[in-house]
């Protein structure tokens, strides 16, 4: 089952391997697929548990996500004029660029916080903050919050939910799904937005 093959790779991984994940999927273009919030949330609930320790978590991936972010926004400064160029291949869909600029514009700077919790478009958000030549001190500062919120926010909660209620390793699976859907809520809507828009600009048919 899905939270309980979560909690295998937890396990396996260690803290250098959350570290690693939380980072490619912060700031590296592969990163995008990686099950940030669920890992987060059960790393946190595998500390309450005594098979990590809470205060390594939060430090280890809360640093990865800064960094992971500083590497996406200096990728994004130096290289990402070519890169929106390119056609769209494996790890690269414009689409997913397009979700994190509409995003971004839409949002301004608080983006870079706000974008921690919605997969995808955070690991793309940095990038096109690079792009636009953001000051880097500003984005820094919301990178830092954004990075906090996000990693000590979401392994608090896996870890005082498994510290209150009882036998909450029944829940897991459900509650890890919900986290999922939640975070794919925006997404979602994205998607559903960009069909209609599409269907009401598509030219009407001639009689």
């Amino acid at each position: 089952m899905f939270g309980f093959d979560l909690i295998e790779l937890i396990k396996t991984a260690g803290y250098i391997g959350l570290f690693g994940i939380i980072f490619a999927e912060s700031g590296l273009l592969i990163g995008f697929f990686l099950p940030g919030d669920s890992l987060l949330f059960t790393a946190g609930f595998l500390a309450s548990q005594g098979f990590l320790n809470i205060w390594i978590l939060m430090g280890l991936t809360f640093i990865g996500a800064v960094l992971g972010d500083s590497v996406g926004y200096w990728f994004g400064k130096k290289t990402g004029n070519k890169i929106f160029i390119k056609e769209d291949s494996f790890l690269f869909k414009k689409d997913n660029i397009n979700k994190a600029e509409e995003f971004f514009k839409k949002h301004g700077a608080k983006a870079i916080v706000l974008a921690r919790f919605v997969p995808i478009v955070r690991t793309f958000t940095p990038i096109l903050a690079g792009v636009g030549t953001m000051h880097y001190k500003t984005f820094l500062s919301f990178n830092v919050i954004g990075g906090a919120l996000w990693t000590i926010g979401v392994s608090l909660l896996g870890y005082f939910l498994g510290n209150i209620i009882p036998n909450i390793d029944k829940y897991l699976l459900p509650i890890v799904l919900l986290i999922i859907i939640v975070s794919l809520l925006p997404n979602i809507v994205h998607i559903l937005k960009s069909r209609k828009n599409k269907k009401s600009s598509a030219p009407l048919p001639k009689d």
